[in-house]
């Protein structure tokens, strides 16, 4: 794909440990140890020899009446003796086909009917108590289970130690609070290494001022918001103001993420926030950070199927804490999340998140003032010119402008130099914004042309009309993401779009495909990304902002979508089918004027284009000094 390109919009892991690691050779032994505690009833029967034949009651008997039984020894119902001679009797446990020792057991119903028999044939009898209370017999019975429940202590301490299992504390504490807990020190993140975002540290540095000077507070009756709540983009710095908080606050700071409250067992997520407010209160002041808070805070009663789920038992316990019964003044909820829209609004109500704190993408004075941070640890060269690359990155986010710098910090070890330059920037930008350069990709002379006139028109068009940005380079080198690139660089950031702007916009977008039809008469599947964003502007202009021609000044709901299943039964549109089928005209009507005006510009600049094409196919990359120079400076 090839067409414009317009700038749009340290926690430290733990050491994995390899598979010979002391402390598992140590555990590993008790895996051997095991099976052979099974073993000791076999091994102490050994020790007491051959166990008797069991024999029938009647062959007992009528050895008996036979005068061959020379002594008996009894034991409840249980009879025990030896013959005065071998008998010829198959044992089928000891396979011994003639035997000496018997044991047999009394049937209830005829105990104590052989004792006569007994006293007639001489025989020695020897009682002894039903139940053997042997200590050393006690012992080899219970020593297995007690070795079992001694090796499931241990090994359940050790899950809890090494953070596995099921809870911090192990297996038995599943509900256990799993917070982090933060105190300052020397090396803390300050609100001074937080770049931009101004108006959101000055909401964040009044927390820490409360938590400095309850006193002034107290005076006057002021009370500090139960919960702050962290509004932004993914990359915009939430998590890193929660850093600067714990740095500058004085108090204790329990940080945790959102999924850490779930488990797959209904309850135990309800019991960590229990446990989370409970150890919160009892070192208050104190203050508690929810990371990803939209992953436990979603909208209850959600999609098909509703829901008594773990994840909706935990939003309940929280709701519960942040504003119940118990006063708690001195324990704030700060929590971050990308989603606002899909929070439950039982959660954002007045007592529980008092206050949401936005933290936008940063503009162009704050995008310079973090390239500034990131960058003052790094070896740069006198031609670094970060507001540059500050102007050229709108809608980078924190997070990219840190990626930006480390990219750059990698190019200029790949290139085996000491500092880094305004081009490693330049080639980090576009890394982020376009992939790598295909340095193995052959193009064919035909494309090649084909791409650099589309390009060109892109350029041609945005130099001559009055209201767009100024073009800030044009290359046909090929990208993972792009066959080539018109990149423009505003003079800074917008916030009210006016309607000529986002029309001219869409001619610079159609200019790419309009040149290609004008110089070769035929059209490439390259303008796609140029078509799908000129649609989606277009769209926006006419249902949103109400500068179509049939319904201008009228606005319509937006097409977005709730995330949760089954959120569109039963939604209907706020307008008719017909109104629907007048909004596609009118955003045809607008895509066709843009189209129009793009080719009568490039018919009148027929020579500009040529000449920029041309220069293309030779340079393939042009800066706006060398484009002025080309096609001139109106």
């Amino acid at each position: 794909m090839f067409g414009t390109f317009k700038f749009m919009a340290e926690q430290n892991k733990p050491k994995q440990q390899g598979p010979f690691r002391p402390d598992f050779r140590k555990r590993s032994s008790f895996f051997f140890i095991l099976p052979l505690l099974f073993l000791i009833p076999w091994i102490f029967g050994q020790f007491t020899g051959p166990s008797p034949a069991a024999v029938p009651y009647s062959f007992f008997i009528s050895q008996l009446d036979g005068g061959n039984v020379q002594s008996i020894v009894v034991q409840g119902e249980n009879i025990s003796g030896t013959f005065k001679t071998p008998i010829e009797y198959r044992d089928e446990r000891s396979g011994a086909s003639r035997i000496t020792e018997f044991i047999t057991y009394v049937p209830l119903s005829v105990e104590g009917s052989y004792l006569d028999r007994l006293s007639q044939a001489n025989v020695e009898v020897i009682t002894r108590p039903t139940k053997d209370n042997s200590g050393w017999l006690m012992l080899f019975n219970f020593l297995p289970l007690i070795l079992l429940i001694f090796l499931f202590v241990r090994f359940s301490k050790a899950s809890g130690q090494q953070g596995g299992g099921f809870g911090a504390g192990g297996m038995f504490s599943m509900g256990a609070n799993k917070a982090k807990r933060y105190e300052k020190s020397t090396d803390s993140v300050t609100f001074a290494d937080v770049a931009g975002a101004e108006s959101s540290k000055e909401e964040l540095m009044e927390i820490v001022d409360f938590l400095r000077h309850p006193d002034r507070y107290a005076a006057v009756g002021a009370l500090i918001p139960h919960g702050i709540l962290l509004v932004g983009p993914p990359g915009s710095g939430k998590t890193l103001l929660a850093k600067a908080v714990a740095g500058e606050a004085d108090v204790p700071f329990y940080s945790i993420s959102g999924s850490d409250f779930i488990e797959m067992f209904v309850g135990v997520g309800a019991s960590r926030v229990r446990n989370l407010f409970k150890e919160a209160r009892e070192h208050s002041p104190s203050i508690i950070f929810i990371d990803e808070l939209d992953s436990i805070g979603r909208h209850r009663g959600a999609g098909l199927g509703g829901g008594h789920d773990e994840r909706e038992q935990t939003l309940n316990q929280m709701l519960a804490e942040m504003d119940g019964f118990e006063k708690q003044e001195s324990v704030i909820v700060l929590a971050a999340t990308n989603r606002p829209d899909v929070l439950d609004p039982a959660l954002l109500r007045p007592g529980r998140f008092d206050r949401k704190v936005t933290v936008p993408a940063p503009a162009v004075g704050d995008r310079e003032k973090i390239l500034e941070v990131h960058i003052k640890t790094r070896p740069a060269g006198d031609d670094v010119d970060l507001d540059v690359i500050a102007r050229t990155t709108p809608g980078f986010s924190g997070a990219d402008l840190a990626n930006l710098i480390n990219e750059a910090s990698i190019q200029v070890v790949r290139d085996n130099r000491a500092a880094i330059r305004q081009d490693d920037l330049l080639i980090a930008r576009d890394r982020i914004l376009l992939g790598l350069k295909r340095s193995g990709m052959v193009v064919s002379d035909e494309e090649l042309k084909t791409v650099a006139y589309h390009e060109a028109g892109h350029a041609v068009t945005a130099a001559r009309l009055p209201t767009t940005e100024p073009v800030h380079r044009i290359s046909i080198i090929p990208h993972e993401q792009a066959m080539g690139v018109t990149q423009q660089m505003p003079e800074g950031d917008m916030y009210l779009l006016r309607e000529d702007y986002l029309r001219e916009r869409l001619v610079v977008l159609m200019a790419g495909r309009a040149a290609e039809e004008q110089t070769f008469g035929v059209v490439t599947s390259g303008a796609e990304n140029d078509l799908k964003q000129a649609h989606k502007l277009a769209r926006r202009m006419v249902s949103e902002w109400g500068m179509g021609t049939t319904f201008r000044n009228t606005a319509f709901a937006s097409d977005a979508r709730e995330v949760f299943l089954g959120s569109d039964i039963g939604r209907q549109n706020d307008y008719s089918d017909d109104s629907a089928r007048r909004i596609d005209e009118d955003i045809h009507n607008i895509l066709v004027d843009a189209y129009d005006r793009a080719k009568k510009l490039l018919k009148e600049n027929a020579t500009a284009l040529k000449d920029l094409a041309e220069a293309l196919l030779v340079e393939e990359e042009i800066n706006r000094e060398r484009m002025e120079e080309i096609i001139g400076v109106i």
